[in-house]
């Protein structure tokens, strides 16, 4: 469809507002075949997804193809599931009839994706979307201009424009969509911008799922293994550069191991990133565009001139725009990186003696999308579970409970609304419609 104007938008939302009658009755079966040619389709233009984020950011391919499966992997799983999922709930009969639960679709979804993962983060809810029965409106993030070009192409091969539609625009069309009476609106970006679609969608009554982000604390037990942490948490700064919403974001270390494991992370990054002393240049994802690395520069800068130092790393490729994973330390809560979330590859480390002293820190501030911790101790696991609060939670990795399709993926108050994957998904993009039925 391309770049769009507000008469467009008009007539695809009225195309799938006469639709959604018809596509609310489809059948389990005829959901699945419409997944398949989803899935066959997308696995058809895999490498010129792949060349689309190389153009876009310089994307490597082995990450432009791991977050293609992963979302292939959520395709079999919901084919595998939907069956199961459409059936009534049974609940507890009354004495005189009948009870149940009908999941019905919403009707019409608008989904806002975001550049830094197109692909998990604009086709996972619409395949739960789809699953639940529902026509779909998708506007992808315009920092992904070749990548879009090939998503629209799968989008317009598998679907009609009055079950699923693509719009291409910048904030202009987000805003013409946020005025069109949508059942539901799921957005995944910043708080900033997720306040505004929750003010939008308010104007209609309308669902909203928000998938935002904030900072993701990690804690590191006392005597635990840095090399498994530390290995851990450089990988998390090199893939994708560090710009994903449930990025380590900084980091609790005991005061004992704060030197070890800042040496540990200096030779991970070593090991990760360097070819005989040289910073590798390919195989790296760019940071998405000037602005956002003149940001991500300035916050190192900031902390520098503050006071902060540099424990690993510190070189900026402003040509390439690509940051070495940077380890700080001393740094207070005056600087700008204390507050901000990062969304890049720097992170900073705190140390502590009392994991008490962690958890009001954590408390005392908005709670985020992930939480990650590195202990065997289960006291200190679950300590940390019962005295924080965070979307989601991963235990000695990181990632991991967003990958595990049984899991619901989503946040808590400043990190979102709401949840997807899997049942999950199916649920959010559905209503639960209650039905009582008397007999005798």
């Amino acid at each position: 469809m391309g770049l769009v104007t507000k008469e467009i938008l008009k007539d695809v939302f009225e195309k799938q507002t006469a639709h959604q009658w018809v596509v609310r009755k489809s059948t389990a079966k005829e959901r699945i075949e419409k997944l398949t040619q989803l899935k066959e389709t997308i696995l058809e233009r895999m490498e010129d997804f792949v060349d689309a984020a190389m153009q876009d950011y310089l994307m490597p391919a082995e990450t432009v193809q791991n977050q293609i499966y992963s979302v292939i992997q959520a395709i079999d799983y919901t084919i595998a599931n939907l069956p199961t999922w459409v059936q009534p709930e049974k609940v507890e009969n009354p004495q005189d009839g009948i009870a149940y639960i009908l999941y019905e679709a919403r009707g019409r979804v608008c989904i806002f994706g975001t550049w830094n993962s197109p692909m998990s983060v604009t086709i996972h809810p619409l395949v739960e979307a789809l699953a639940a029965g529902n026509c779909v409106v998708i506007k992808p993030s315009e920092f992904n201009p070749h990548y879009n070009v090939v998503l629209q192409e799968v989008i317009e091969k598998v679907f009609d424009e009055q079950e699923v539609a693509i719009v291409q625009g910048e904030a202009d069309v987000s805003k013409q969509l946020l005025s069109l009476p949508f059942d539901h609106f799921f957005f995944t970006g910043s708080p900033r911008v997720g306040k505004i679609v929750m003010r939008e969608a308010a104007n209609h009554l309308a669902a909203v799922t928000l998938e935002l982000g904030g900072k993701s604390p990690v804690i590191v037990d006392k005597g635990y293994s840095v090399v498994k942490a530390a290995q851990n948490l450089v990988f998390g700064k090199v893939l994708m550069g560090g710009q994903f919403c449930i990025s380590p974001d900084y980091i609790f270390v005991h005061e004992e191991g704060r030197d070890a494991f800042a040496e540990t992370y200096r030779q991970m990054t070593l090991g990760m990133l360097y070819d005989d002393g040289r910073l590798r240049v390919n195989e790296r994802t760019q940071i998405v565009n000037e602005h956002h690395y003149n940001r991500i520069k300035g916050l190192f800068e900031d902390a520098i001139t503050k006071g902060a130092v540099i424990l690993s790393g510190g070189t900026f490729d402003d040509g390439n725009r690509l940051i070495e994973p940077t380890l700080l330390g001393n740094v207070t809560e005056d600087m700008l990186i204390a507050d901000e979330e990062i969304f890049g590859p720097l992170t900073f480390a705190h140390t502590y003696t009392d994991v008490n002293e962690v958890i009001q820190y954590i408390q005392g501030r908005p709670k985020p999308l992930a939480l990650y911790m590195f202990s065997d101790d289960e006291s200190f696991q679950q300590k940390i579970l019962n005295e924080t609060s965070s979307g989601g939670v991963t235990i000695n990795g990181i990632l991991m409970h967003n990958v595990h399709l049984p899991l619901p993926f989503g946040g808590v108050n400043n990190s979102g609304t709401g949840n997807f994957h899997g049942i999950h998904g199916f649920k959010t993009f559905s209503h639960q419609r209650a039905v009582y039925e008397v007999r005798g």
